[in-house]
């Protein structure tokens, strides 16, 4: 018989067990198609490079595979040939001009409008938190914050019936 001391089980029973570590939830392809297009508009935005040679450099990245390639097209084409209507829209909610937003910023709010605009299917509570999740991700400390409330206006005037409606749901 040995004297090694026996574990002490009150001891243990009274530590916290560890909690499980969180595995983030995968990704969907839309969600991964956003961030494509985001990249997209970014180099877009600083080089001014053509849309086409942006598509292609962006149909070679590692992920690209993993996203929903029809709204990645979608995104990126319709946000750069509407730049100037999703500009003039914008500048209605912005605080500054958006040719003075960080890139960032300013193609997660492309994102979000146009997916506003276009994207009937696409709630607009959801369409609004996809891009404030992009700005998250990508931009600055606060930027989700700021790209909330200016997507919040932009929904009211983009899709009065949706956001009264959801309002009115809350009263």
């Amino acid at each position: 018989m040995t004297d090694t001391p026996e574990p002490d089980t009150a001891a243990a029973a009274k530590t916290p067990a560890k909690p499980a570590p969180k595995h983030p939830k995968p990704k969907s392809v839309r969600r991964r198609s956003r961030e494509v297009a985001l990249q997209g508009l970014y180099e877009w935005l600083v080089s001014h490079a053509e849309a086409s040679l942006i598509d292609a450099h962006m149909h070679e990245q590692e992920d690209f595979v993993k996203c929903d390639a029809a709204h990645f097209d979608a995104l990126l084409h319709g946000c750069i040939r509407e730049a100037a209507e999703i500009d003039a829209l914008l500048s209605k909610h912005v605080d500054r001009k958006t040719t003075l937003l960080s890139p960032i910023e300013h193609g997660v709010l492309m994102i979000g409008v146009y997916e506003l605009r276009h994207c009937i299917s696409i709630p607009y509570k959801v369409a609004i938190n996809e891009a404030v999740d992009l700005a998250k991700s990508f931009g600055g400390t606060d930027g989700h914050k700021y790209g909330n409330g200016v997507l919040d206006k932009a929904a009211a005037e983009l899709r009065p019936v949706e956001v009264e409606a959801a309002r009115a749901a809350r009263r």
